[in-house]
């Protein structure tokens, strides 16, 4: 408590602390809520820089996002952005928007009493999701700021796909001669340039780059108690990146039936249920800056996730599981049989999801 006590003092906040606890159940940053005996509590977080390495990058993205969206909605008359927006606290000694010791660095920022996360995926919690997450980027489409990626070619298929032929050259565990690995490397493989084609559309100029949530979950948003949405939260991967990101990723898990390591691939079908919830959320307030390209290929984004993950995991478990964390021996390679069910239950959907995206 004497440790928290010293770095929220280095924060320019209003009140004297009365309580740090342990807040949420995030598995990247340590975050905890700090209550005062002011008119503001906070939410205090030590930065994992294990992952976000340039701390600098993470929080100018942050503070350029924020104030962005503070900006372009008081424009919109909207009220109550405190609600709307997270607002970081600066540091007291040198008004950024974060504070190291050297060792660690932090950020406090304004908790939003009375909000709300769900972590239920279904049709109404989908739409929510879509529309929540297209106002986002539609609101930072014109952000003048310049800003860089976090995790750089965190979703970039061609790095994924040369990692994968890296880590079949070199054989580090030996698993190669495994015929079921050869079986899957065979499903894989011949997908590989249809599900590069964001990084050409990009190099050709047909795909821009937005500026994008890049881990859209249910549970990154914030309702009030009335079930209205109040804002997007967990920005720290919010950098330039295709639409793809923000639609894929979140149907790569909503619409997959089963958790990504479940061994029942013959539950695996692509939810179409979900796929149009989020679809009409999504467009809905995303039209207003989408290109048609952009549009005409979100069901390849619907594809190319579980395709991707699949990649990642299968060259994890080639490599000898030095990324993933395992549960057993062949953790990755039921993830990957998973995934691959899931990638082609929805390749199967293209047509139809095509259909339904024409028709919005």
């Amino acid at each position: 408590m004497e440790r928290y006590n010293e770095i929220t003092g280095r924060f320019d906040i209003c009140g004297n602390v009365k309580e740090i606890t342990p807040l949420g159940n995030g598995l990247i940053n340590d975050t905890h809520l700090v209550t005062t005996d002011g008119p503001e509590d906070y939410v205090l977080q030590r930065i994992n820089q294990s992952i976000f390495r340039d701390v600098d990058l993470l929080q100018h993205n942050i503070d350029c996002v924020t104030q962005h969206l503070r900006e372009k909605l008081a424009a919109a008359g909207v009220s109550d952005l405190d609600r709307k927006v997270l607002r970081f606290v600066p540091c007291k000694d040198t008004g950024k928007s974060y504070w190291t010791d050297g060792t660690s660095w932090w950020r406090m920022s304004v908790f939003i009493k009375d909000s709300f996360t769900y972590e239920t995926v279904d049709p109404k919690y989908s739409e929510f999701a879509g529309e929540a997450f297209g106002r986002f980027e539609a609101l930072l489409a014109d952000i003048p700021d310049t800003l860089g990626e976090t995790i750089p070619d965190f979703h970039n298929m061609e790095l994924r796909a040369r990692q994968l032929r890296d880590a079949v050259r070199a054989d580090a565990a030996g698993r190669l001669s495994d015929p079921e690995v050869q079986s899957i490397l065979k499903e894989i493989l011949p997908f590989e340039e249809e599900m590069c084609k964001a990084e050409r559309l990009h190099r050709e100029g047909k795909l821009p780059k937005r500026i994008c949530h890049c881990d859209t979950k249910v549970n990154n948003m914030l309702f009030d108690a009335d079930g209205n949405i109040l804002c997007v939260i967990d920005l720290d991967t919010v950098m330039p990146s295709f639409v793809f990101s923000d639609f894929g990723d979140f149907l790569r898990t909503a619409a997959n039936p089963v958790a990504e390591d479940s061994p029942e691939l013959e539950k695996i079908d692509f939810r179409m249920d979900i796929f149009e919830a989020f679809s009409r959320g999504y467009i809905r307030s995303a039209s207003v800056f989408l290109t048609d390209i952009e549009r005409q290929n979100l069901p390849y984004a619907a594809c190319l996730f579980p395709y991707m993950q699949a990649v990642r995991f299968f060259t994890d478990y080639i490599n000898g599981d030095t990324y993933y964390k395992i549960k057993c021996p062949d953790h990755n390679l039921v993830r990957t049989r998973n995934q691959l069910a899931l990638f082609k239950s929805a390749r199967a959907r293209v047509p139809q999801m095509a259909a339904y995206i024409a028709s919005l």
